[in-house]
């Protein structure tokens, strides 16, 4: 790492407010109808935020459906805690997966290389199918950091260790500069 990188990451915010949102219609569809529901990629994800030390300030479960993510992604956005919006499905190539469609226009600067490296470390893991994966990470307005993962949870956790924890606190201290 570079000096130069070596010293932003030490000025960057130590703890962040997370909000972590499942995209899936199973099951949002299945919470409508049962007092608890499985969500393991939005638990592993509010797990390992925590054990980095950063907060969990909003859980939500959505289905596929622009309006609804919109406006949870949206609220997150606007909350003072939350720093960070971390999105869990929706981003393969289904007519269905909308959740790339609609979080894109909320931002006002893509990570291009987010994608492209998980898309890499992905392949490593699973092979050519990785070709399928549109995930995505911005900053807002606001300057929060904005990433959409895919649903699976091995793919929660490459994006979530390897990529989001150790670069989120950098992202959101340059998204916040003048």
């Amino acid at each position: 790492m570079s000096e130069t990188s070596r010293k932003h990451k030490a000025e960057a915010p130590k703890t962040l407010g997370f909000a972590v949102i499942t995209v899936s219609s199973s099951r949002f569809k299945a919470q409508k109808s049962a007092s608890k529901v499985e969500d393991p990629s939005g638990d592993l994800t509010a797990q390992l935020v925590e054990k980095a030390g950063h907060k969990v300030v909003l859980r939500s479960l959505v289905p596929d459906d622009r309006i609804l993510i919109g406006k949870s992604v949206s609220e997150s956005l606007g909350r003072h805690d939350v720093d960070v919006v971390v999105t869990c499905g929706g981003t393969g190539i289904a007519l269905s997966d909308v959740t790339i469609e609609t979080i894109r226009p909320l931002l006002v600067k893509t990570l291009p290389g987010f994608g492209e490296i998980f898309r890499r470390l992905s392949f490593d893991e699973i092979g050519s199918a990785a070709i399928m994966s549109r995930a995505l990470a911005g900053v807002s307005d606001g300057g929060k950091a904005v990433f959409c993962l895919p649903g699976s949870p091995n793919a929660v956790r490459l994006c979530v260790e390897r990529l989001i924890l150790p670069e989120a606190g950098h992202i959101v201290k340059h998204a916040r500069e003048g």
